[in-house]
């Protein structure tokens, strides 16, 4: 009885015996209450899980960065880049400090990795991570996102609903992306000439994005019915199938 508020339970449970079973639950929600901060376990939660999305993104860049070493377009440019710049010259000395042809092999990889790097702008879900988008700096910038938003939206009604102004081109590529319901990395992550192809539809008229989608749909079911795979979907669905069920006779 030396916390007050148990003296309180304690006092209450002597006025009124007869309330035994709300007297039981508030001693085991005491007894049993964790004794670590709420916050405390949030905070650290919060941080494992930006830690894990940070080592993750950086993985999956790595990933990107070997691939892109393999192919012969990209290898090929970043080779003749780094002969140019004298790199590889710098791998192959002679005397005290030559090397084993192995180490040399694995720095000059390592130079046409770094060339890849610095050259080539990966975006999507492989881009190189920054450190502003994993979990723990989203929560703490929340409220600069939500201002700058709601600056933006206003901003967006009183150029184009109040005084009609015309879309520009980031604008028009905004509307268009919205419509086909992608994320900004998504988007990003497309050729530019697909982006141009948008822009010489003009999709960022709905009707014009409707005829787009429909003509998208119709591509996509012809490339599924000439598809080997999908036809041998297609009769086994028919002939086979999941669940499906016969009577045979005893």
């Amino acid at each position: 009885l030396q916390d007050e508020e148990t003296r309180k339970d304690y006092d209450y449970m002597l006025d009124h015996p007869e309330e035994y079973y709300r007297h039981y639950y508030h001693y085991y929600s005491r007894r049993l209450a964790p004794k670590v901060d709420v916050r405390i376990v949030i905070l650290v939660t919060v941080c494992a899980i930006s830690v894990f999305q940070f080592f993750s993104w950086w993985s999956s860049y790595n990933e990107a960065i070997n691939y892109l070493a393999t192919v012969p377009k990209y290898r090929i440019q970043a080779t003749e880049i780094a002969r140019q710049q004298g790199l590889l010259n710098k791998t192959r000395e002679k005397g005290k400090n030559r090397r084993s042809k192995e180490e040399i092999r694995e720095e000059e990889e390592e130079i046409i990795k770094d060339i890849i790097k610095n050259k080539i702008d990966i975006k999507g879900g492989y881009q190189k991570p920054k450190i502003y988008d994993i979990l723990l700096f989203q929560i703490l910038l929340a409220p600069f996102y939500l201002c700058k938003y709601v600056i933006w939206y206003c901003w967006w009604i009183y150029c184009f609903s109040i005084k009609g102004q015309e879309y520009g081109v980031e604008e028009k590529l905004y509307i268009i992306r919205r419509y086909m319901k992608m994320s900004q990395s998504q988007f990003d992550s497309l050729e530019d000439h697909q982006k141009e192809t948008f822009l010489e539809r003009q999709l960022w008229i709905r009707e014009n994005y409707e005829v787009y989608k429909r003509e998208q749909e119709e591509e996509l079911k012809k490339k599924m019915a000439m598809d080997p795979r999908w036809k041998r979907y297609r009769r086994w669905m028919k002939n086979e199938g999941p669940g499906r069920l016969t009577f045979i006779d005893d």
